[in-house]
């Protein structure tokens, strides 16, 4: 038993916990706030969202021995909220609940939505709300009512505070990882040279990353260290071997303004940004900072990506080790689960290889046109591990 001190709906909690118990159970459980429903258990339908420190997760993958300090909003904590008595009223006006039972998660992300997006149109709500699912109602009613609602606040500032009064942490995404790397690899690194900057971006500046995801990865390319080391020098091509990457701008070698997209089952999100590169050769290695937004989101991310390579094969071939840390915030932050995100960092790093090679022989980089889609490599996770659970027999 861990003990614990949190805030739910402003009242101090101190308990003592099970490390292995979540956000949700405690709550429904040891304090009986069954306003929050249970779903999936896996971070996927919504239906468990609540607030904690004034953005919306899930309580069903977030543990209390990991909040020690967190400011935790439940449905129950919205009943004299402003905001949501006016999304209540108008789901009720616009049949946007049938059973109830993912109501009070999709009230939670409506509330956020309408005040951190105000006045957005159809599309922008349905997009924020992918990972929030319905079996009832279509969404028909549940869009409409938040439309109605986000159209009321039309012309007000964006609320970043969101009803705890304190500003919204960072969140990782290891779901995103494809993201990551490649923005990083597309936005890039330390000191900050104001050339190749978007029109009206502000100037780079790489900040210290807040509880950063962290994934190591390694692979071989066959051929001799200065060979890569000069492709790693050329953002340019090193973007034409990152999957669903592209350049927006010309880049000097030192900066970066690229676009990443990527496929998060229903979600396609296109991460734009800048960066900045240092380069070490001394040590043969560099560092690439970047940021970026997915304009249909709001979703950050900021992520910085270290690269070391070292000789192998008597000098024939190259060891590539890349350690990536980043951060997201916004919607898109609340789909994470770590097994997830070591698969798809394996799974991207191998095309990352496969294109790097290519290109290093002079060939054609396999076909990468499409967003990097982390549905099917979910499937092709469990696929590969249930060859391995049976194969063991």
């Amino acid at each position: 038993m861990k003990p614990i001190h949190i805030e739910i709906n402003g009242r101090a909690i101190s308990a003592e916990v099970e490390p292995r118990q979540h956000l949700a159970d405690f709550m429904r459980e040891e304090l009986l706030l069954t306003g929050t429903h249970l779903g999936c258990e896996h971070g996927v339908c919504g239906a468990c969202t609540v607030l904690i420190d004034g953005a919306p997760a899930r309580s069903c993958i977030a543990y209390p021995v990991a909040l020690d300090g967190a400011k935790i909003t439940t449905i129950e904590g919205l009943a004299d909220d402003p905001v949501a008595a006016r999304l209540r009223e108008a789901f009720t006006r616009e049949h946007g609940l049938q059973c109830g039972f993912c109501t009070p998660g999709m009230m939670m992300m409506a509330r956020d939505i309408v005040l951190r997006r105000p006045g957005l149109d159809e599309e922008a709500i349905r997009h924020e709300l992918a990972g929030n699912l319905c079996r009832c109602t279509g969404y028909v009613g549940i869009v409409r009512a938040i439309k109605s609602v986000a159209a009321e606040r039309m012309g007000e500032a964006p609320v970043v505070t969101r009803g705890s009064e304190v500003a919204p942490p960072v969140y990782a995404s290891p779901l995103a990882l494809p993201v990551a790397p490649s923005r990083v690899a597309a936005d890039a690194a330390p000191a900050a040279p104001a050339a190749a900057q978007a029109p009206d971006a502000a100037p780079f500046v790489a900040e210290p990353l807040r509880n950063p995801v962290e994934i190591v990865e390694a692979f071989d390319v066959a051929a001799p260290r200065a060979s890569v080391w000069a492709l790693f020098q050329d953002p340019a091509r090193v973007i034409a071997c990152l999957p669903g990457a592209r350049l927006t701008e010309p880049s000097d070698g030192r900066s970066v303004v690229a676009e990443m997209t990527v496929k998060l089952g229903p979600i396609q999100a296109a991460f734009g940004g800048t960066g900045v590169i240092a380069a070490d050769p001394a040590n043969w290695s560099g560092t690439i900072d970047g940021r970026g937004v997915d304009s249909r989101s709001a979703t950050r991310v900021q992520a910085r990506l270290n690269y070391a390579l070292t000789e192998t094969e008597a000098g024939a071939a190259t060891r590539v080790r890349v350690e990536v840390a980043y951060v997201l915030q916004g919607p898109l932050a609340q789909m994470s689960r770590g097994a997830i995100a070591r698969d798809l960092a394996a799974r991207m790093t191998a095309s990352f290889a496969a294109n790097l090679n290519a290109a290093i022989k002079g060939e054609a980089a396999p076909a990468e046109a499409a967003p990097l889609d982390a549905g099917s490599l979910l499937l092709a996770m469990v696929k590969g591990w249930l060859a391995r659970l049976f194969g063991r027999g």
